[in-house]
């Protein structure tokens, strides 16, 4: 389907574009578009990917690659510092951030395999990519990087997560061993996911807007 390789690159053009015009990256809305995006993605998660997983085989062995996502998933932000769920802080170097580049792209070629096994993974990581690229592109522009190299970083960042699902669809090997690669991806989004939800608070005070905008995710995962 040519929407499961158009949808996250246009969500990241969607993140550069707000980033640019809007520079939303900071403040309550941005928080709550953060809070609505890990609430999304955890819910597809829930409803979607681990039923059929699950369902599917040695459910004790599935729980180990799942296990084993979310430490790989702490393993990549020890060098992406937390860019997957919102935590990019600006720095000044013409260098390009290539330990950043390496972890993101592992992360959305990752992302990439479910798309085409589960019908809604797709606007799950759109909700997903569309803050994450506003966060790295007001991240990119902050740098003294050049422009071009900017454009290069942003555009091979798109096309990771359809490089992801194209390699799912065409490789044998990895066919043979997609319910493993589906848990660790399940483990990945789970970590995100989670990990937005409760950064996402201020002081872990009660906040009624937060609350409704999750529960309006929720609701959004479970009707489509």
């Amino acid at each position: 389907m040519i929407n499961s390789y158009l949808f996250p690159i246009i969500a990241v053009v969607i993140g550069f574009l707000l980033a640019i015009i809007l520079r939303p990256s900071q403040g309550r809305k941005f928080k709550l578009l953060l809070a609505f995006s890990g609430a999304f993605l955890l819910s597809i998660t829930v409803f979607e990917m681990i039923p059929e997983v699950f369902g599917s085989g040695n459910t004790k062995r599935i729980g180990l690659f799942v296990m084993l996502g979310i430490l790989l998933q702490i393993f990549l932000e020890f060098f992406s510092k937390g860019a997957e769920h919102g935590h990019l802080h600006s720095h000044k170097s013409a260098l390009f951030p290539w330990l950043l580049f390496i972890s993101l792209s592992i992360h959305a070629y990752l992302e990439g395999f479910p798309i085409d096994r589960h019908e809604h993974v797709v606007f799950g990581i759109v909700v997903h990519k569309i803050p994450i690229a506003i966060i790295l592109t007001t991240f990119l522009m902050q740098s003294n990087l050049k422009k071009y190299l900017i454009v290069i970083f942003l555009i091979l960042f798109a096309i990771m997560t359809p490089l992801g699902t194209l390699t799912a669809n065409s490789t044998t090997f990895l066919s043979d061993h997609l319910q493993e690669i589906m848990a660790i991806v399940i483990g990945i989004f789970l970590h995100i996911s989670t990990t937005i939800l409760f950064e996402s608070s201020e002081g872990h005070k009660f906040n009624l807007t937060k609350l409704l905008v999750i529960i309006g995710a929720i609701a959004i995962a479970y009707l489509i």
